[in-house]
Protein backbone atom coordinates (compact mmCIF):
# COMPACT_ATOMS: atom_id res chain seq x y z
CA UNK A 1 0.00 0.00 0.00
CA UNK A 2 2.76 2.42 0.86
CA UNK A 3 4.32 1.77 -2.53
CA UNK A 4 1.10 2.67 -4.39
CA UNK A 5 0.74 5.83 -2.31
CA UNK A 6 4.31 6.87 -3.20
CA UNK A 7 3.68 6.30 -6.91
CA UNK A 8 0.43 8.27 -6.73
CA UNK A 9 2.18 11.18 -4.97
CA UNK A 10 5.03 11.14 -7.50
CA UNK A 11 2.55 11.16 -10.41
CA UNK A 12 0.67 14.11 -8.91
CA UNK A 13 3.95 15.94 -8.38
CA UNK A 14 5.03 15.35 -12.00
CA UNK A 15 1.65 16.49 -13.33
CA UNK A 16 1.72 19.64 -11.20
CA UNK A 17 5.31 20.42 -12.27
CA UNK A 18 4.41 19.90 -15.91
CA UNK A 19 1.38 22.16 -15.55
CA UNK A 20 3.48 24.83 -13.85
CA UNK A 21 6.09 24.66 -16.64
CA UNK A 22 3.41 24.95 -19.33
CA UNK A 23 1.87 27.91 -17.51
CA UNK A 24 5.25 29.66 -17.21
CA UNK A 25 6.05 29.06 -20.87
CA UNK A 26 2.72 30.44 -21.99
CA UNK A 27 3.14 33.49 -19.76
CA UNK A 28 6.65 34.17 -21.09
CA UNK A 29 5.58 33.82 -24.70
CA UNK A 30 2.74 36.28 -24.27
CA UNK A 31 4.67 38.97 -22.38
CA UNK A 32 7.11 41.29 -24.07
CA UNK A 33 9.94 43.07 -22.30
CA UNK A 34 10.09 46.79 -22.97
CA UNK A 35 13.51 48.38 -23.35
CA UNK A 36 14.15 52.08 -23.85
CA UNK A 37 16.99 53.05 -26.16
CA UNK A 38 18.22 56.63 -25.83
CA UNK A 39 21.26 58.82 -26.46
CA UNK A 40 22.85 60.25 -23.32
CA UNK A 41 24.19 63.72 -22.67
CA UNK A 42 27.64 62.83 -24.07
CA UNK A 43 26.37 60.99 -27.17
CA UNK A 44 26.55 57.47 -25.72
CA UNK A 45 23.79 54.96 -26.51
CA UNK A 46 21.95 53.76 -23.39
CA UNK A 47 19.48 50.93 -22.84
CA UNK A 48 17.16 50.83 -19.84
CA UNK A 49 13.96 49.21 -18.64
CA UNK A 50 12.82 52.59 -17.31
CA UNK A 51 12.01 55.66 -19.37
CA UNK A 52 15.06 57.98 -19.32
CA UNK A 53 14.64 61.44 -17.82
CA UNK A 54 17.19 63.38 -19.84
CA UNK A 55 17.89 61.27 -22.94
CA UNK A 56 17.58 62.30 -26.59
CA UNK A 57 16.00 60.29 -29.41
CA UNK A 58 14.16 57.91 -27.09
CA UNK A 59 13.03 54.72 -28.80
CA UNK A 60 10.88 52.00 -27.21
CA UNK A 61 11.85 48.46 -28.20
CA UNK A 62 9.76 45.45 -27.21
CA UNK A 63 11.38 42.03 -27.03
CA UNK A 64 9.51 38.74 -26.86
CA UNK A 65 10.63 35.96 -24.56
CA UNK A 66 12.46 34.27 -27.44
CA UNK A 67 14.64 37.35 -27.98
CA UNK A 68 12.96 38.61 -31.13
CA UNK A 69 11.54 42.08 -31.33
CA UNK A 70 7.77 42.30 -31.19
CA UNK A 71 7.50 43.61 -34.74
CA UNK A 72 7.55 40.81 -37.30
CA UNK A 73 10.75 39.85 -39.04
CA UNK A 74 13.20 41.65 -36.75
CA UNK A 75 15.20 38.56 -35.82
CA UNK A 76 15.31 36.87 -39.19
CA UNK A 77 15.74 40.04 -41.22
CA UNK A 78 13.49 40.54 -44.19
CA UNK A 79 10.25 38.58 -44.23
CA UNK A 80 9.18 39.99 -47.58
CA UNK A 81 11.61 39.41 -50.49
CA UNK A 82 10.58 42.78 -51.96
CA UNK A 83 11.30 44.62 -48.72
CA UNK A 84 14.29 47.00 -48.86
CA UNK A 85 16.46 47.54 -45.82
CA UNK A 86 18.79 50.52 -45.47
CA UNK A 87 20.36 49.19 -42.28
CA UNK A 88 23.51 47.11 -42.82
CA UNK A 89 23.25 43.45 -41.88
CA UNK A 90 25.31 41.94 -39.09
CA UNK A 91 27.65 40.41 -41.67
CA UNK A 92 28.13 43.78 -43.41
CA UNK A 93 28.85 45.43 -40.06
CA UNK A 94 31.39 42.71 -39.20
CA UNK A 95 33.10 43.11 -42.59
CA UNK A 96 33.20 46.90 -42.16
CA UNK A 97 34.75 46.50 -38.69
CA UNK A 98 37.37 44.08 -40.03
CA UNK A 99 38.21 46.42 -42.92
CA UNK A 100 38.56 49.32 -40.49
CA UNK A 101 40.83 47.24 -38.24
CA UNK A 102 42.99 46.19 -41.21
CA UNK A 103 43.26 49.81 -42.39
CA UNK A 104 44.24 50.90 -38.88
CA UNK A 105 46.91 48.18 -38.69
CA UNK A 106 48.26 49.19 -42.10
CA UNK A 107 48.39 52.83 -40.98
CA UNK A 108 50.30 51.87 -37.84
CA UNK A 109 52.71 49.65 -39.78
CA UNK A 110 53.30 52.45 -42.29
CA UNK A 111 53.98 54.92 -39.45
CA UNK A 112 56.52 52.50 -37.94
CA UNK A 113 58.13 51.95 -41.36
CA UNK A 114 58.42 55.72 -41.88
CA UNK A 115 59.92 56.21 -38.44
CA UNK A 116 62.49 53.49 -39.16
CA UNK A 117 63.37 55.11 -42.50
CA UNK A 118 63.77 58.50 -40.82
CA UNK A 119 66.03 56.96 -38.17
CA UNK A 120 68.14 55.35 -40.91
CA UNK A 121 68.44 58.68 -42.73
CA UNK A 122 69.49 60.40 -39.51
CA UNK A 123 72.18 57.77 -38.94
CA UNK A 124 73.44 58.17 -42.51
CA UNK A 125 73.55 61.98 -42.14
CA UNK A 126 75.42 61.93 -38.82
CA UNK A 127 78.65 60.80 -40.42
CA UNK A 128 81.35 58.61 -39.03
CA UNK A 129 81.94 54.99 -39.93
CA UNK A 130 78.83 53.14 -41.06
CA UNK A 131 78.65 49.40 -41.52
CA UNK A 132 76.24 46.65 -42.53
CA UNK A 133 76.21 43.09 -41.30
CA UNK A 134 76.88 40.41 -43.92
CA UNK A 135 75.29 36.94 -44.02
CA UNK A 136 77.95 35.59 -41.63
CA UNK A 137 77.37 38.35 -39.08
CA UNK A 138 80.57 40.24 -39.89
CA UNK A 139 80.71 44.00 -40.23
CA UNK A 140 81.27 45.46 -43.67
CA UNK A 141 82.13 49.15 -43.50
CA UNK A 142 80.71 51.39 -46.22
CA UNK A 143 82.76 53.95 -48.09
CA UNK A 144 81.56 57.48 -48.88
CA UNK A 145 80.03 56.56 -52.23
CA UNK A 146 78.01 53.65 -50.74
CA UNK A 147 76.80 55.86 -47.89
CA UNK A 148 75.65 58.51 -50.39
CA UNK A 149 73.79 55.88 -52.45
CA UNK A 150 72.07 54.55 -49.33
CA UNK A 151 71.16 58.09 -48.26
CA UNK A 152 69.53 58.71 -51.67
CA UNK A 153 67.60 55.40 -51.54
CA UNK A 154 66.34 56.06 -48.01
CA UNK A 155 65.28 59.59 -49.00
CA UNK A 156 63.40 58.19 -52.03
CA UNK A 157 61.63 55.66 -49.80
CA UNK A 158 60.68 58.43 -47.35
CA UNK A 159 59.32 60.52 -50.21
CA UNK A 160 57.32 57.56 -51.51
CA UNK A 161 55.95 56.09 -48.27
CA UNK A 162 55.95 58.96 -45.80
CA UNK A 163 54.16 61.72 -47.72
CA UNK A 164 57.46 63.37 -48.63
CA UNK A 165 58.34 64.55 -45.13
CA UNK A 166 61.90 64.30 -43.87
CA UNK A 167 63.61 64.78 -40.56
Amino acid sequence: MAYASTINTAAKLLISMGTACMLMLSMNASHAVQVYKSIGAHGEVKYSQHSPQNGRNIELIEFRSDGRQSSAGQLAGKTDPNQNSNAPSAEEQRVAQLEARIKDQETQANAQRCQSLRNNLTNLNVGGRIYEMDANGKREYLDGREIELKRERVQQAINQYCNGTTT
